[in-house]
């Protein structure tokens, strides 16, 4: 295995890729210190996970809604693609924003948003209420997903970059996970369902936001240049790896983000059950899936975790589309722990081809960019496959998205294959 250490950075001129970042002469980001304990980075990874809860805390809750409320399959994927809008909205300036200002300005707003994500989700009587918490969310992960990210790679400092990018990676989606266990969980046995799951994931955010308080990461020197609000990208010269991160991670983020609209309702017809804690226990388990995939594989090389998420993530698909036809839950248990195994290999891989070769003062904006290229996706296909699952069954439409979702990581994988030195190990 070769060595995955890079030599600290020195005060050399810029290299010709980041000619349009902040001086090189004051990095627009600094790490607080080289030798922050191990402990400080998995803390620093706990606002990740906070708000990830929050991302998925409604998944279970949706069927109550459904009944108290009334609305169709499609407005469910529509409720869900708000937070899409969200995210994506956000990550058009919280990137930039957290490498001109630094972490916590970014946080410690997010944090507030998703608290008050909490107070519109535990209080909802119709549509809009649900729209406006979606949206709300999405704000805030996108805010993390760029900034919090970044500052768990800002702790770790340059020598363990690639601790910080498995650390990260797996807060997202232990998170992503964890939200819909405890929602289901808590909606069985607890009282007013959709008040209290709200009210224990307020407390957990609460917490996030202490810790934010007191990181040890340090505020930016240099203001960088070019608008706030823009489509992030990566500096010159960090395009392909970019866009290689986002051809396995886009289809493996999808596939999950299906699972968590529709899959209840596609238990509901396989199995016949409302039951909240088998929805979410069937998300925690792909979750838990995409979380262990990333310590099995944390030591293999970066073209051998991104080929190997998008196989996972084809494989998927194909189990999905022979679930609905066969109406088998086990088979659809299967697909979902599949596509969890292929969003963690996809997301992986992608932060470490960004933490290796993207400096620390565009580094929240890469990882927004690497977001921004995954959501897009995960936001169109699954809202298009509701208002299929409408018009056709949800037999059919779960059907078609499935052949479609295999085409496009099979080709992620294929490109993967076909890429040189961009997704090579450092020697």
């Amino acid at each position: 295995m070769p060595a995955t250490r890079t030599a600290p950075v020195q005060p050399a001129a810029p290299a010709p890729d980041q000619r349009a970042t902040a001086p090189a002469t004051t990095p627009a980001t600094a790490p607080a210190t080289a030798s922050a304990p191990l402990w400080w980075i998995w803390l620093a990874a706990w606002p990740v996970t906070a708000v990830f809860v929050l991302s998925n805390a409604a998944t279970p809750l949706y069927v109550l809604w459904q009944h108290d409320i009334g609305f169709s399959k499609g407005t469910l994927t529509v409720v869900f693609a708000f937070y899409i809008v969200g995210l994506i909205g956000s990550l058009l300036v919280s990137g930039v924003a957290s490498d001109r200002l630094g972490r916590k300005p970014v946080l410690l707003p997010a944090l507030a948003l998703g608290l008050a994500a909490c107070l519109v989700f535990g209080t909802a009587a119709g549509v809009t209420a649900l729209i406006v918490a979606r949206l709300f969310t999405g704000i805030a992960v996108g805010a993390v997903v760029s900034a919090g990210m970044a500052a768990v790679t800002d702790v770790a400092g340059p020598e363990r970059k690639r601790t910080a990018a498995l650390l990260a990676s797996c807060a997202m989606v232990f998170g992503a996970g964890l939200g819909p266990l405890l929602a289901g969980v808590l909606s069985e046995l607890a009282p007013a369902p959709t008040t209290t799951v709200f009210v224990v994931e307020a407390a957990v955010l609460a917490s996030a936001v202490l810790v934010v308080l007191r990181m040890p990461v340090r505020r930016p020197e240099g203001r960088g240049r070019g608008p706030w609000v823009r489509v992030p990208g990566v500096p010159r010269g960090n395009g392909r790896q970019l866009a290689l991160g986002i051809a396995v991670f886009a289809p493996g983020i999808t596939a999950t983000s299906f699972v968590l609209s529709l899959g209840p309702s596609l238990l509901s017809g396989l199995l016949g059950t409302t039951d909240r804690i088998v929805a979410g226990a069937m998300a925690f388990a792909m979750f838990l899936a995409a979380t262990g995939v990333q310590f099995a594989v944390q030591k293999l090389r970066r073209r051998t975790i991104l080929t190997a998420g998008a196989a996972a993530t084809a494989l998927s698909m194909a189990t999905l589309a022979a679930a609905v036809r066969t109406e088998a839950a086990a088979v659809l248990i299967l697909a979902a722990l599949l596509a969890g195994a292929g969003q963690g290999m996809g997301q992986l891989g992608g932060l470490s081809l960004l933490n290796a070769g993207i400096p620390p003062q565009r580094l929240a904006e890469a990882n927004a960019a690497l977001n921004v290229g995954g959501y897009v996706p995960a936001g169109l296909l699954p809202v298009s496959a509701g208002y299929l699952s409408d018009a056709v069954g949800l037999t059919s439409g779960a059907t078609v998205f499935a052949g479609v979702l295999l085409g496009l990581a099979a080709l992620g994988g294929l490109v993967v294959l076909a890429a040189g030195r961009e997704v090579a190990d450092p020697a």
